[in-house]
């Protein structure tokens, strides 16, 4: 009975957004579809530890949530950024994943409670999700974390925030990234008017009007909207941030946001690549219900356990003659 209680007022919760306009309050939305996600995706069970901590941020307390696999480490670090619009998601919603990751990777996920629009817009998001990635490299020792093995990883508006902060750290000159994984990211926010936007608008998750109606909360300047720190596909510079693999969907309206980044990255001289997933619309593959990961989560074990690996193999290689 509460599981369908849950699922009937997030019918609702949608419906009035569908119908509302920007007068909607956002933390009753946020409230319901929070909690529908979390009861959706099931306890995990992995041998995974969990801590919850803060660090001070710009705009004050910045909650993490540190995932420590079995093992001696020194461990690689993933730093993660929820989905949710930037207006919705917290630690809880994207705790399933990254359970997964920490266990099947074999590293420590920060995961980051970033401030949410309406009440904190844009930079806010951006400026929290730097200062936690900064602060996973200056405190690497004390999570048993390894500070020259550092990637970040978002879903969705987390994605945007992902490839932001590998340009943030690109253009302030630190922390060094080896790597991004950007899930279904939108990277242009100055325009919604590219082929995926136009033709799959409504009918396959996420939709046109859903889009703008988020990007109003986070973004309502449209001045903002073309900052690159917003939309990272209109940086002059890409060249110096870490290698990207992007998964994409079909039917998703954000697939060409994603795919023209693997390509704008590519001609900056960035190795990229994007997994497209057939016949699937925004997030379908990255992860399913019961607690069970999606395809593209699988896909991006593999990806990063390679990369931490080569630079594992690296390190024992320099030393192969140290005293």
């Amino acid at each position: 009975m509460k599981r369908l209680s849950i699922y009937l007022t997030l019918i609702w919760s949608i419906v009035f957004l569908s119908t509302a306009s920007c007068a909607v309050v956002p933390s009753t939305l946020r409230f319901t579809l929070n909690r529908w996600a979390e009861k959706a995706h099931g306890e995990p069970e992995t041998a995974v530890q969990v801590k919850n901590i803060t660090i001070p941020g710009p705009g004050g307390e910045i909650p993490l949530r540190i995932y420590t696999p079995e093992g001696s480490g020194p461990f690689p670090i993933l730093v993660y950024f929820h989905g949710g619009g930037w207006v919705m998601g917290n630690l809880n919603t994207c705790n399933n994943t990254c359970h997964f990751f920490s266990n099947t990777i074999g590293c420590i996920v920060i995961s980051v409670d970033y401030r949410l629009a309406p009440k904190h817009k844009f930079p806010a998001a951006v400026e929290d999700a730097y200062t936690a990635t900064r602060w996973a490299a200056g405190h690497a020792t004390e999570i048993n974390g390894d500070s020259s093995r550092i990637a970040v990883a978002g879903e969705s508006s987390g994605g945007n925030l992902a490839a932001v902060v590998c340009l943030m750290a690109q253009d302030r000159g630190d922390p060094h990234l080896m790597f991004q994984v950007l899930a279904y990211p939108p990277t242009n926010l100055a325009t919604l008017e590219t082929d995926s936007h136009r033709n799959f608008a409504k009918g396959y998750g996420l939709t046109n009007f859903h889009a703008k109606w988020l990007l109003k909360q986070y973004l309502p300047r449209e001045k903002d909207r073309k900052n690159p720190y917003a939309s990272p596909l209109l940086a002059e510079d890409i060249s110096n941030v870490p290698p990207a693999l992007v998964i994409t969907g079909e039917y998703d309206i954000l697939r060409d946001d994603g795919e023209s980044y693997v390509r704008r990255l590519k001609e900056a001289g960035v190795k990229a690549r994007f997994i497209r997933y057939a016949d699937k619309g925004h997030m379908a593959h990255w992860k399913t219900s019961s607690g069970k990961a999606g395809d593209a989560q699988y896909q991006t074990s593999f990806a990063l356990q390679a990369v931490f690996q080569s630079k594992t193999e690296e390190l024992r290689n320099n030393c192969a003659n140290c005293p």
